[in-house]
């Protein structure tokens, strides 16, 4: 595992960029709303368009950048994870069921035990 430094550094054009592509989300929904005289699927194709335009506009800040890198590592790292096999799922499976209803039957004696002390302490039983 490579241990990386990253210096934050804010460039006030990202945060146009960032700001714009807020604008153009709410536009969207905006326009959504607006034209609700007009049919669901035209509507709905207009708020995609706003929503993939937004991307790209935030796809070109620094923010963009690394959150698309992050996405990147994230499916390296998932494809060198060694899934279970089917056996190993369905034993893990079984042994957390019995587990649980070996805990189960312990509180429900712990349980009707505790009612009966009570009941007798307060003369109800």
């Amino acid at each position: 595992m490579v241990a990386k430094t990253e210096v934050e550094v804010t460039n006030k054009l990202d945060t146009v960029k960032l700001l714009l592509a807020i604008g153009l989300l709410l536009a969207g929904v905006a326009g959504f709303y607006y034209y609700e005289a007009e049919g669901l699927i035209y509507r709905v194709l207009g708020l995609l368009a706003f929503v993939v335009v937004a991307l790209a506009v935030v796809y070109t800040t620094q923010l963009g950048q690394s959150i698309v890198g992050f996405g990147r590592e994230s499916r390296a790292e998932v494809r060198k994870v060694v899934w279970p096999t089917r056996q190993e799922t369905i034993q893990t499976t079984m042994m957390v069921i019995v587990t649980v209803i070996i805990l189960g039957i312990f509180l429900w004696l712990i349980d009707m035990v505790l009612v009966s002390a009570v009941q007798y302490l307060t003369g109800r039983g």
